[in-house]
């Protein structure tokens, strides 16, 4: 009896040893106290309790009533009351555009659908408020705001299907078709459909209104409207906002896009776009500082999870988008799960992604760039990222985005654009297959350099390829490529190898090319054959270790 009960106690505890670590969930706390830099929560926006339902103001859960003008009216009387929270009760409520204020609480009840219209005539043309572009307006938008919130279990629908070209590869036949029975025109080749004439030669309407050098008013905008374009969900320089439970689908442009905001919470936030949605990003933050994605599942026609910045004089000289938490997230489907540029001229810094899993992504995690609107993104922090069927690179550092790295060697004139990628730190990344493991190309005049590898498990087609590269490292990294080699580099700088799972076989496994590559570290037991060195000697280049 003492036998069994002993033998039932150690199963009890070695089972409780084992399985904690896999039950174990991190909370938001958690990831705050574990990020690398300082970082700290904050209050939630400071909202009053009072209720504006929109069926008080005469909004009609139809589908068929345009509401446009009850739920501003909600949203601006209960401003003037001194903020509360607007509600949105279950039903299917067509509306245009809408504004939000200050203290205000945007609630959709689970069962609400907001439907924006897909009567474009319905968004104007405006000049946001200290800009001097025009752009279309959003499905909503804010501008200036402090304490701020969309929140519910409802579901925001921008009609974007009503906006969007689509590209005729994407599609499959029957779904082609069946698109080309909707209307809209081609474009000369027959090879992408659009909405309307409008929105197809809008970019050329645009080329020769700029070539006319007259000043443009808001109303010579307006043939261009489709070809523009709204965001769904645009705030811009706002404070303490939060969004939460909602969820975003069929979006003109980008889902979410919050720019130069401070103290922003995405929470539980699910975003629904085709993967041929055109520039059907899911969450891009454009400039801002202490920003937190936590929870949201993204499926997208472009990028997933996507940082930006541009210069602004209302962002931090040092870095115009910094201090960036990014947990618990999943990307089913977008050009990549977690994403870095291309604009990135005004400069990142200080971006924390933790255990997040990306499905089905062209890319896993993407920094892109190019000269002319490059910046400085450095302090990068990537773990615990979980990949499966990813089509192209796992890893990919590209400095000629939509270019050719082929097309131009030579240096350039360093400028404040040029791409400058350096520190990142990535650790325990797991992939079960893709097209390639890392991919860099950096430039002639400005590598991509202190890349940091460790702790990770790739299983993909094609192993490491990095071009202008400087002090790259990889710490107990195991790749395991179908095709040879492990290992290509071209002018290659400071490689560190040696933590680096080589086979043991003599068979060609790194591969060094370019005049400039240089010390690079291998295992000291890597075979000689496993080598080969174009034009190089190789104590000019190896060191062995």
């Amino acid at each position: 009896m003492k036998h069994h009960l002993l033998l039932a106690c150690l199963v009890s505890i070695y089972a409780v040893g084992y399985t904690q670590p896999n039950v174990h969930e991190r909370t938001l706390a958690d990831y705050v106290h574990a990020a690398p830099f300082p970082f700290t929560l904050w209050e939630k926006p400071d909202i009053p309790d009072r209720i504006f339902n929109i069926v008080q103001f005469g909004a009609k859960p139809d589908g068929q009533t345009l509401n446009t003008k009850f739920i501003q009216q909600a949203i601006d009387t209960c401003a003037a009351a001194g903020g509360g929270v607007v509600v949105i009760p279950p039903g299917l409520w067509l509306t245009g555009p809408i504004e939000l204020r200050s203290h205000i609480e945007l609630h959709l009840d689970r069962g609400a659908i907001l439907l924006f219209t897909p009567d474009h005539s319905q968004y104007p043309i405006i000049q946001p408020p200290r800009s001097s572009s025009f752009v279309v307006a959003s499905p909503i938008a804010g501008f200036d705001l402090e304490d701020v919130a969309i929140t519910g279990e409802g579901i925001i629908d921008g009609s974007g299907d009503s906006w969007r070209p689509v590209k005729k590869e994407k599609l499959t036949a029957a779904q082609w078709k069946a698109l080309l029975q909707k209307g809209g025109v081609l474009s000369d080749n027959g090879k992408i459909w659009w909405p309307s004439a409008e929105a197809r030669d809008g970019e050329q309407y645009l080329k020769q209104l700029k070539q006319s050098g007259k000043k443009p008013t808001a109303a010579d905008f307006l043939p261009a409207r489709d070809y523009l374009r709204p965001y769904m969900v645009w705030l811009v320089r706002c404070k303490n906002v939060w969004i939460e439970g909602v969820t975003l689908k069929n979006s003109p442009k980008f889902a979410l896009y919050p720019n130069y905001c401070e103290q922003v919470m995405i929470k539980d936030v699910k975003v629904n776009n085709e993967w041929w949605a055109q520039n059907g990003d899911g969450i891009d933050i454009s400039g801002g500082k202490n920003v937190i994605i936590y929870r949201c599942t993204v499926n997208a026609g472009d990028d997933g999870i996507c940082m930006k910045s541009s210069p602004s004089r209302y962002a931090d000289s040092s870095a115009a988008l910094q201090n960036v938490l990014i947990a618990d997230c999943i990307v089913y489907h977008g050009h990549g799960g977690f994403v870095i540029g291309s604009n990135t001229d005004g400069g990142i810094k200080n971006i924390y992604v933790t255990n997040c899993d990306f499905i089905n992504t062209d890319i896993g995690i993407r920094v892109k760039s190019r000269r002319g609107s490059g910046g400085w993104v450095r302090d990068i922090y990537i773990d615990r990222i979980y990949m499966h069927n990813i089509a192209n690179e796992a890893v990919l550092f590209d400095t000629y985005y939509e270019q050719s790295s082929a097309a131009d060697t030579a240096a350039q004139p360093v400028t404040p654009e040029t791409p400058h990628f350096t520190d990142f730190h990535l650790s325990d990344i797991q992939v079960n297959g893709a097209a390639s493991a890392v991919v860099i190309r950096g430039l002639p005049e400005m590598p991509v350099e202190r890349i940091f590898f460790t702790d990770m498990h790739m299983q993909t087609n094609q192993g490491v390829q990095l071009a202008y590269a400087k002090n790259i490292a990889f710490r107990n990294v195991e790749m395991k490529p179908a095709n040879m080699p492990l290992v290509k580099l071209w002018n290659a700088d400071e490689i560190d190898l040696t933590g680096l799972t080589f086979s043991s076989q003599a068979s060609a496994q790194l591969i060094i090319s370019g005049p400039a590559s240089r010390h690079i570290r291998i295992p000291a037991r890597l075979p000689e054959g496993a080598v080969v060195l174009d034009q190089h000697k190789s104590e000019q280049v190896l060191i062995r270790e």
